[in-house]
Formats: C-alpha cells, structure tokens, sequence
C-alpha cells in the first residue's frame, strides 16, 4: 500500500512554513495546483504550478467564497485508484490529486479579535474543510495534510522520497478530522449562542498527559491552554492535583483582584489562610498566621507582585505552587534556587461563564457563580446596622466563605481570616470547627464577624458564634426560620445582613 506523491493541491490561509517545504516539492518533481494567495506565494518557486482556474475553466468568484468547489478538483482528489474510477477522471481529463495541503481560514482567531459578525462570518471556511473531509475519506490513496502544524510531518514525507504507507496516511486522515471536527465545533458554539437548551459540543486541541491523576493509579490528561493564563517561571510540571487547586487560588484570588495587598493559601482546594494587607509583606504573615501546619505543601497566590523581602519570607516553608502577577527580579532568583517549587505569573484571571462535572452517563453543566455581594447591596435583617468596619470585614469573609466547601462557615477580622469550617455534613459542626481552629491558631474571637454560605435553619449556630466572639453576622437567609436567628440577633444586639445569595460550592 505504498504510495508515491506525484502531484498536490495547495490551498492554505498562513503562508509561513510553506517556504520550508518547497524545495523538497521540487526535488520529488511534484505537480502542484494551487488557487489565489498561495499561487502568488508560490510562483517562481516551484518548478511545476498550475493555477486551479487551468483545470476547473472556471475563475475564482464572489470574492473568493468560490475557488476549489468543483469536479475537476474533488474527482481527482476522490478517485480512488482502481480502473473504474481512472477511466472516469481520465474521459474527464480531471488530473489526480495525491497530496492536499490546507491551512483553514482563523475562525476561532477571528472570534476573539472581533465582535463584527459580518468579519466572522467571512472567516468560515468552505473550500478548505472540504478539500480537507475528501482527501481523509480517500486515505487509501491520497495524503491529507490539514494544517500548518502538520507541514512537519509533510516535510518529513517529502524528504524520504515522498512515499507514504496507510498507517502513515490513516493517521493523517485522523489528524484531518480531528481539525475539520473542532473547527466545525467553533462555528456551532457561536452561532448557536441564543438557544436556551443547546446541544453540547466541546473540542480542545491535543491533551496534555500528566503524571497521573487525583492518585497514581489513574491516568490523567488536561486539555487547554496553560500558556494563555500563565508564564511558567521555574520548577517541575504540575500535576493532576497541582492543576486543580490552581484553578481554585485564581477563582478565589479573582474576588479580591481590585484589593489592597491580599494573600490567600490553599489546600485541597480550600483555603486555611488569607489576608488584605497595606503591603504584600504583612499580608503573607497573615495569611501564613491562619494555619502555618496546612500551609505546608500548599498553593500560594497573591494580587500583588511579590519582592524580595516577602520572598526570604516565603522561602522558608515548603509549597507546591507560587501565583503572582509579577516577581522582582531577585526575589524569582531566590524562590527559583528551589528547582521542585512552581512559580506562575499570571497573565490575566480567567472565569469560565460555564461549569461542567461529569456524572452518572452523562454531564451536568450551570452557569459558574461568579456573583459577589458589595455592601451596598446588604439587607439589614437586624435593628442594629453594622459598622463601616464590621461592613468590610463582612464582605471579605462573604468572599471567603464563597470558595470554601459546603457546608462552611468562615471568622473573619480586619481583613483577616481567623477560622473556618468547610466540607461538613452539618453547619452547626461547621461553625464549631471554626471556632476550635481559630482557637488553635490563638486568635481572640472577640469582634470578629461570621458568614454562612447558605441560610441557618435555627438560630443554634448564630448562639454558638456569638458565645465564641462574634459580633456581625452575614447569610443568605430565605429560612422560613429566619426571625429565629435574626430574633436572637435583635436579643443580643448583634447586625446581621442577608445577601439573598447562597455560595453552595461541591
């Protein structure tokens, strides 16, 4: 099944790495056909070039929508090699076509660079993804190279003589589809934009294989494209785990984005320490004040660009993972000298408008919670309103208690995290872990502030807050019980705002 390229169609949108393959083109002696752009590119290049219009009769229309639409192209391209069909292109005078090298018009590039629909539209390749769908389906005979990232591999053919097996031509004609297939799936996505209840179609470029998964004995694989949020700086690949709770510091670092200095450190995804500071100094202190045992090996994240005196600081525990927007250059010098240790400078914060988690047989999808109450928005359930003070220590812990897991309850202070409880079965043991941990720590409760994520359903867990030191409380609220707990405020003279908005996160 080897087979010998001796002629090509060459159609393709960016012409840089063309100019590589060329003179193995004409060392092979190959006949090429080529239309517009590309034929000018390649004119006075190759020794053999027919402009499609030569074969077709017919010159390229309507502003180019039409060029490679026709049977003298697609009948040499879909001929396989068998008598019948030769003796048929041959009547036809239709040359055959053994190689087909397309680059698509950037759809995707387009989208993101504009919202003129007119512009977008134009960007919707025809003739290329079906030059592209006929040359795989004919793989037994005919070489498919679908994109400027596979010229390699053509260079590579062209080199060894320019013969080609099935294995070889299969796997191209896999690479084809997998491109004409994503490429059809950004139409579809942003067309259908307006349907409430869409089909779900997702494509992503190659995967990257990781070490493992959640646990080493499962096979781990992300798919995206780290390079567009991130600069990797220094230290090892990041793992499964490494992945997941870098996603959760860039979310939670997210709400605090227009902040003062603010510092937070996670673990399992859940954070132990956080802090707003008036220098990124006092911020890591605070933070690493939260919960110094859990900080070890965890994910870091900052607003603010570290320096080098934070850094000496950092450097003197053991983490997984730096986040910063920017690293002086001595203090990445220090924190590099730790080979193992990752340090990412974030590009830009990068909230998916959607959320996807797979489930039983299929996927379930929502809207990402990318709501934030300020304090202008703040029911007053109580007679007695908070202070300015306690208003801000209110919102910090509203972020807070948002990326913790459900059920959570969060002690906040001047700008502090002091305690919190998260992942528990009962938001009563929620807000006594809390309390226990904050103790731990060796912070004094009194006048901090507590927020719950979702409603209280009894006033038990507002009456173990305020025995503990609490003297604002925030929630939801939306209990058909709500007097009981906001009754209990009233009694003891504590304010307490209702959001309106439960923060379940699972």
């Amino acid at each position: 099944m080897s087979k010998k390229i001796k002629s090509a169609l060459i159609s393709v949108f960016h012409k840089d790495g063309l100019e590589s393959i060329i003179p193995a083109l004409n060392e092979n002696d190959i006949h090429v056909y080529s239309t517009g752009g590309t034929y000018s590119f390649l004119e006075g290049k190759l020794n053999k070039l027919t402009k499609v219009e030569d074969i077709t009769g017919y010159p390229s229309i309507l502003g180019g929508r039409v060029k490679t639409l026709h049977p003298a192209v697609f009948g040499g391209i879909l001929a396989m090699r068998n008598e019948d069909h030769l003796s048929q292109i041959n009547e036809y005078k239709i040359p055959e076509l053994d190689l087909v090298v397309v680059d698509l018009y950037p759809f995707e590039q387009t989208v993101k660079e504009t919202n003129d629909e007119s512009a977008i539209i134009e960007k919707i390749d025809i003739g290329g993804i079906s030059l592209i769908r006929a040359a795989a389906k004919n793989f037994n005979d005919v070489v498919v190279i679908p994109s400027k990232n596979q010229y390699a591999d053509l260079e590579d053919i062209l080199t060894n003589g320019g013969e080609t097996d099935l294995t070889t031509r299969k796997k191209l004609a896999s690479h084809a589809f997998d491109i004409s297939s994503h490429y059809d799936t950004a139409i579809f996505n942003y067309l259908n934009q307006e349907e409430e209840v869409a089909p779900l179609k997702l494509s992503f470029p190659a995967g990257k294989p990781l070490r493992y998964g959640e646990n080493p004995h499962q096979q781990g694989i992300f798919f995206g494209e780290m390079e567009a949020m991130f600069n990797k700086l220094s230290g090892k690949e990041l793992s499964f785990n490494n992945l997941v709770d870098v996603d959760a510091a860039v979310q939670l670092m997210a709400e605090f984005e227009q902040d003062k200095h603010t510092f937070a450190i996670l673990k399992h995804t859940n954070a132990c320490g956080i802090a707003t500071r008036d220098s990124i100094l006092q911020a890591w202190k605070d933070a690493l004040a939260g919960d110094p045992i859990s900080a070890f090996g965890g994910i870091l994240i900052s607003n603010s660009p570290i320096d080098l005196a934070t850094a000496e600081e950092i450097n003197k525990i053991f983490y997984e993972v730096l986040i910063a927007p920017e690293f002086d250059e001595d203090a990445k010098a220090l924190l590099s000298s730790k080979k193992k240790r990752v340090l990412l400078k974030l590009n830009h914060y990068q909230r998916q408008p959607k959320t996807m988690k797979s489930i039983l047989n299929g996927v379930i999808i929502q809207d990402t919670d990318l709501k934030m109450e300020s304090a202008d928005a703040f029911t007053v359930a109580t007679i007695t309103s908070p202070t300015e003070q306690q208003n801000k220590d209110l919102v910090f812990a509203n972020k807070c208690v948002k990326h913790l897991k459900s059920n959570t309850i969060v002690l906040a202070r001047n700008g502090q995290l002091l305690g919190m409880g998260c992942g528990q079965t009962s938001r009563v043991d929620a807000a006594n872990q809390a309390i226990e941990k904050a103790k731990k720590m060796g912070f004094d409760l009194e006048g901090c502030v507590m927020a719950s994520d979702a409603f209280f359903p009894f006033p038990d867990c507002v009456e173990i807050g305020h025995k503990a030191g609490v003297k604002a409380i925030i929630q939801p609220g939306g209990s058909i019980k709500d007097n009981l707990s906001i009754d209990y405020c009233n009694a003891n003279n504590i304010p307490m705002v209702l959001t309106g908005t439960r923060h379940f996160k699972h």
